[in-house]
């Protein structure tokens, strides 16, 4: 069971809501949101004896939020790694254009490129 929460940034933080539940919460941060997420998603579910745990959410954020939160990746690098213009790119990550579903895909497949790469580095 997968349960799809949205993500969307707020003036103190970070709200989120289930899109196919009636499950609603807040956080100053993303990880405190997580938590509180796995929190009301649990106590919606106490009287049916279910149990979730944070591999049973799928936490959605949009381009400027996933960018706010992982600052460690740089637009520029990725821009050029996915053959997209910079600015064009930089411009989804302001909110001043919405991308497409397939430039979405694009940009998602490249962080998870990226992703997958340093998962498998080790040091010597």
């Amino acid at each position: 069971m997968k349960i799809k929460m949205v993500v969307e940034k707020t003036r103190t933080g970070y709200s989120a809501y289930a899109e196919k539940l009636p499950v609603f919460t807040t956080g100053r941060s993303l990880n405190e949101l997580k938590s509180n997420v796995l929190e009301a998603v649990n106590l919606f579910y106490e009287k049916q004896g279910k149990r979730v745990t944070v591999n049973d959410l799928n936490i959605t954020l949009d381009l400027p939020q996933f960018f706010e939160f992982y600052k460690v990746i740089n637009a520029k690098a990725l821009s050029e790694r996915i053959g997209m213009n910079q600015s064009l790119l930089a411009q989804y990550i302001k909110g001043i254009k919405k991308p497409s579903a397939a430039q979405t895909d694009r940009i998602l497949k490249g962080v998870q490129q990226i992703g997958r790469e340093l998962a498998g580095i080790s040091f010597s």
